[in-house]
């Protein structure tokens, strides 16, 4: 019991002074990315829904975590994609209820890990698929293309023009 509690305990770290010509270039890519979503979802599919919580945690991981292997192409765009289907699915067989709750976010996960496509917004895709209300229960199955897909895949865009404007950074690491 004694190593197990202390697993818990983790440890001590120094925390380095902001970078802020890294966090100024991340909030360039986060303007320019959402920005761009919310031009599209304005002014072209003014009939559809093209935001959606999930992009938010999406930006952090592109524009200030652009090497992690969570914003990588591949897991950020298949990710996401699989998990709202995911929710989709469970919505359509169960409705907006906890079991269709917890069997979305959880098999989204399964689904992500044994694809390799981890994405952790993909999991919110997945909740919001079920508890999305009638902006998203609408769409039905074209979720997960519209906005999942479309919105990912312009969130990727604007990540490899404005990540590798920076001298510093490098992205994507990996297709």
């Amino acid at each position: 019991m004694k190593t197990y509690f202390d697993k818990m305990r983790g440890e001590w770290t120094r925390v380095d002074s902001p970078d802020w010509q890294d966090a100024l270039w991340s909030w360039i890519g986060a303007f320019s990315g959402m920005g761009a979503i919310c031009w599209l979802s304005a002014h072209w599919l003014s009939h559809q829904l093209l935001i959606v919580a999930s992009f938010g945690a999406t930006s952090v991981l592109l524009y200030a975590a652009p090497e992690s292997p969570f914003a990588q192409p591949r897991n950020v765009l298949l990710g996401s994609i699989l998990s709202a289907l995911v929710g989709v699915a469970c919505f359509k067989l169960l409705g907006s209820t906890a079991l269709a709750v917890t069997l979305a976010v959880s098999l989204s996960i399964l689904a992500m890990q044994l694809t390799h496509t981890v994405h952790p917004p993909g999991a919110a895709a997945a909740l919001i698929a079920v508890i999305g209300g009638s902006a998203v229960t609408d769409l039905g199955w074209w979720y997960p293309l519209l906005p999942i897909g479309i919105g990912c895949a312009i969130m990727l865009v604007v990540a490899i023009l404005v990540n590798n404007l920076a001298r510093h950074r490098r992205y994507p690491r990996y297709w």
